[in-house]
């Protein structure tokens, strides 16, 4: 750790060189430094009544930039256990990863980007609050057809489930080019096949999709009742009820997560505790709108 000479200022905030020298700082950024006003605080963190050292913050901070996909918190902990400078007396691995996880998302609270647990994993992903003065400078991505949402609709509540299932659920026949667009997209994946005459292909949701979506896993998915909303009552035309066509599309709320054991998503485990709920409730509900979008957010 770099240390500052006795006769220069101690609150004047300092950066460690490669060299082993310092740097100043401009005071405007001092708050998102140290209490000593170094980068990421050259003495310890305190997170969740551990002290986490510096070294373990920076290691998985770099961990999860450096990958595209969310890290595990068993990948944190095993790179932690090996290269994270652990401070002498701490053999909980599991309850120091996650105050290193804490001190991490302490030191990014107000920022442009942030760590967020999804799909069993960490990511940064930019500031929700950013997004609409992102969209006016980002290509905005191409959209999924209302076929093509319904479609990975029924999959998200009703998997793993085959295509004359689907086919049931909405009522006309499902076009190979839905389900191209959808692995396309790496929204859906086989599950295997049903044990039936023809032994059907079974779909289900891929990592993708919660990566997609913002979810840790599928009982983050908004149940039946948060995204039905009372429809007026329509003339008498012969008309679909498109109320009971949600209702059907959406199934029952016990439904959400119902895979067999060997077919669930990687759960995140304790990292799932530290971070509180992804995003609003409004936001899981676009992920069955019609305005949704096929492409991941950049991050």
């Amino acid at each position: 750790m770099t240390t500052i000479p006795p006769d220069e200022d101690p609150a004047a905030p300092r950066l460690p060189l490669s060299g082993g020298s310092a740097m100043d700082v401009p005071s405007r950024d001092r708050a998102s430094h140290g209490d000593d006003g170094r980068e990421g605080g050259d003495s310890p963190a305190v997170a969740a009544g551990m002290v986490v050292s510096d070294m373990s913050v920076r290691l998985v901070e770099a961990l999860i930039f450096a990958r595209a996909e969310p890290v595990s918190e068993r990948a944190i902990a095993e790179l932690l256990e090996t290269q994270g400078d652990i401070p002498a007396g701490v053999d909980d691995l599991a309850a120091y990863t996650r105050a290193t996880l804490d001190a991490l998302l302490a030191l990014y609270e107000g920022r442009g980007v942030m760590p967020v647990a999804v799909a069993g994993g960490w990511q940064f992903r930019t500031a929700a609050d950013l997004a609409p003065r992102l969209t006016r400078v980002l290509r905005r991505p191409r959209r999924l057809a209302r076929s093509t949402m319904e479609t990975l609709a029924i999959i998200a509540y009703h998997q793993p489930c085959t295509r004359a299932e689907i086919e049931g659920i909405r009522g006309v026949s499902l076009s190979q080019q839905v389900l191209d667009t959808l692995l396309e997209a790496e929204l859906v994946m086989p599950l295997g096949r049903k044990e039936v005459p023809g032994r059907p292909i079974l779909w289900g949701t891929s990592s993708g999709f919660l990566r997609h979506f913002g979810l840790r896993d599928l009982r983050d998915l908004p149940r039946r009742e948060e995204l039905l909303v009372d429809v007026p009552d329509l003339p008498s035309s012969g008309a679909i009820d498109e109320g009971q066509g949600s209702a059907d599309i959406f199934g029952q709320p016990d439904a959400v997560g119902a895979l067999p054991d060997d077919m669930q998503p990687e759960q995140p485990g304790a990292a799932g505790d530290i971070t509180g709920d992804v995003a609003g409730d409004a936001a899981h509900a676009e992920a069955v709108s019609d305005d949704a979008v096929c492409a991941p957010p950049d991050a």
